[in-house]
Formats: C-alpha cells, structure tokens, sequence
C-alpha cells in the first residue's frame, strides 16, 4: 500500500467518521491503503460509545486500521479501573461519553456502565505508528529519545511550543492534541491535524504517501455540523 489517511481527534462525532470513511472509500477507490485514527475518540461530543463500536467493528477490507490511543482514551481507562478519581475524567468530558453508554448515577462503578471490551481494547491500543517516512502519534516526541523508549506521558499529553516545527530525525510526525481551528497546521517537521472537529464540524484527513517524504500529499476537508 502507498497511501496512510490520517484521521485525528473524533470525540464522540460518529456522524464526521462516517463521512471521512466515506470520503476516503471514494479516494481510494479498490486499491489498498492504511487509516491511522490518531486518538481521542472519547468525550465531548455525542457519540464516544458509536464511535469505539465502529472502530471495533472495523468494517473496510481495502483499508487497514491502525487506532492509536489518545490522552481521553487514558483518562477513560483509568477512571474506569479506579488508578484516578473520576471526577478527573468525567470534568473533562467524561460526562457525555457515559451518556452515550446510557444514564448515569454518581456513585455507580463506572465498570458496570463501560463494557470490558471496550476497555480491553482501550488497553490495547499502541501509543504510536511509525513507517520509513513519519511517525503518527496523538501528541508528540521526545526528538532526544529513541522510539522505543518514550513514555506514555509525552506521547499521549505533550504539547509543542507555539511555531515549533521540530520533527523526529528525519521522519515528518503526524499529530493531533493540540485544537487549532483554523488547521491543519504544517511546518516542515511536522503535521497537526486537530481542527477541534468535535465543535467547529470540520473534520481535515491528512493522505500521506510513501513515495512522498513530508506532510500530506493531499487533505480531505470533511464537513459536519458544528455543536
């Protein structure tokens, strides 16, 4: 396969991954290609329960998937395995991802309301994808560091200074985290895909070739409704 879409920050906006698959279903026609979702499918929005079962139920044989975890993903699993005070998550848009499950009581294990499939594959999502060109990853690097041992916290939380255009070596990094409604953003060591699509409705895929070193190729603008 020669072409990577990269999907970033969903939360909960079943509505907008279901046009961007099929938006990218009509790019790439019968070929064969890689989807990179970059995390955060969880909170905010409406819908963080359809949007787990779809990418569950991962229904594009053309097209691997390839899930990264997100920093709500984190909050969620470990709110739900009682590692943080749940409050925590649920003040950061926990909230209408357990409406989504259904209605919630305080006092309710979060357990009982969140299936354990769902928090299995929750646990089992990498942190990061790499191929010979770039590395797709929901925050950022440690550019110090190799890819075998950066931590969690920087790839799930870190946030870049305002105008960095670092990379990772000579890979182009991928990313999302960081809202920017007025993205994408593109220097040329790295591509931040996150246009707070959950509220603006406006969803940007990066397609990514492996002919092609650098940022995207092309963008898929996606346009929903805004909340």
């Amino acid at each position: 396969m020669s072409l990577t879409y990269a999907i970033p920050d969903l939360h909960g906006r079943l509505d907008l991954l279901e046009l961007a698959m099929s938006r990218i279903s009509e790019h790439i026609g019968s070929e064969t290609a890689r989807v990179v979702t970059l995390g955060d499918y969880v909170d905010r929005g409406p819908k963080s329960r359809d949007v787990i079962e779809f990418l569950m139920r991962w229904s594009f044989p053309n097209l691997q998937l390839v899930a990264l975890k997100g920093n709500h993903e984190a909050m969620m699993w470990e709110a739900c395995n009682n590692l943080v005070e749940p409050a925590w998550w649920i003040e950061n848009g926990g909230n209408e991802t357990l409406a989504s499950y259904g209605e919630f009581n305080p006092g309710v294990q979060l357990r009982s309301v969140v299936p354990l499939d769902h928090l299995e594959w929750i646990a089992e999502l990498p942190a990061f994808f790499a191929d010979s060109k770039r590395v797709f990853v929901h925050a950022g690097l440690d550019a110090r560091l190799p890819l075998n041992q950066q931590s969690e916290r920087t790839l799930l939380w870190k946030r870049y200074p305002k105008g960095s255009g670092t990379g990772y070596g000579s890979r182009h990094v991928v990313h999302g985290h960081q809202a920017d409604a007025g993205g994408p953003m593109v220097s040329k060591g790295k591509t931040n895909l996150d246009t707070m699509a959950w509220k603006t409705g406006r969803l940007v895929v990066g397609v990514f070739s492996d002919k092609a070193s650098g940022s995207a190729v092309e963008f898929l603008e996606v346009l929903g409704n805004p909340l």
